[in-house]
């Protein structure tokens, strides 16, 4: 009797769809022109246990002031909240492949962080990382960043937009997941609208 053959189930993965909802954050005016470059960098395929968002931050000051703060890899305490100190090795630079030592501020269910820089693009102002290693809940954590420019009516803004896709922990449901993810990325990007508002101000001044 010949032995049956038993095909191991595939792993079923979706796309995310954040180019269809507005992001709090965005009216609708700016959601519908950054809707092609929304679908173009914050699109990911997610697997069983994984969970993926899609944050936005409206900002008064140009889009080269808050890019010049976005781009650093190597300074993301300037404004993200729960970053105690950044390292980086001996003759670092700043280009796609390069990592940074995080260490995160007591009180979190994290201490280290091991990132390595997917994309730096200084003329579309999109940038990203993936943590790679560390102690942290954030298993397979994958980040997308970009920054766009607005300016109407003799008014100029800024929106940024921020992603991930992340793993869901064994215990914890995709849900809390999600809020936890979503409210450290949102404290990270209301502190860029202010230090960035900021450095604005003082250079009207």
């Amino acid at each position: 009797m010949a032995e049956e053959h038993r095909q191991q189930p595939e792993e079923t993965t979706a796309t995310t769809n954040h180019h269809l909802t507005v992001p709090a954050g965005l009216t609708r005016d700016e959601f519908e022109a950054l809707s092609q470059l929304i679908a173009e960098f914050h699109t990911y395929q997610i697997g069983e246990g994984q969970c993926s968002s899609l944050l936005a931050q409206r900002i008064h000051a140009p889009l080269a002031a808050v890019w010049s703060v976005v781009r650093r890899f190597d300074k993301p305490q300037t404004y993200k909240h729960f970053i105690k100190s950044c390292t980086v090795g001996e003759g670092f630079e700043m280009r796609v492949g390069c990592t940074r030592e995080v260490n995160v501020i007591s009180g979190l269910p994290a201490a280290t962080s091991t990132e390595r820089l997917d994309i730096l693009d200084d003329d579309r102002h999109v940038t990203g990382f993936t943590i790679t290693g560390g102690e942290h809940r954030l298993k397979n954590y994958r980040s997308v960043t970009t920054v766009h420019g607005f300016e109407r009516d003799g008014r100029i803004w800024t929106a940024v937009l921020e992603s991930y896709v992340v793993d869901v922990p064994e215990g914890n449901t995709e849900e809390d997941t999600r809020l936890f993810a979503d409210t450290v990325v949102r404290l990270n990007l209301q502190k860029l609208a202010s230090v960035t508002e900021g450095m604005a101000q003082a250079d009207d001044g």
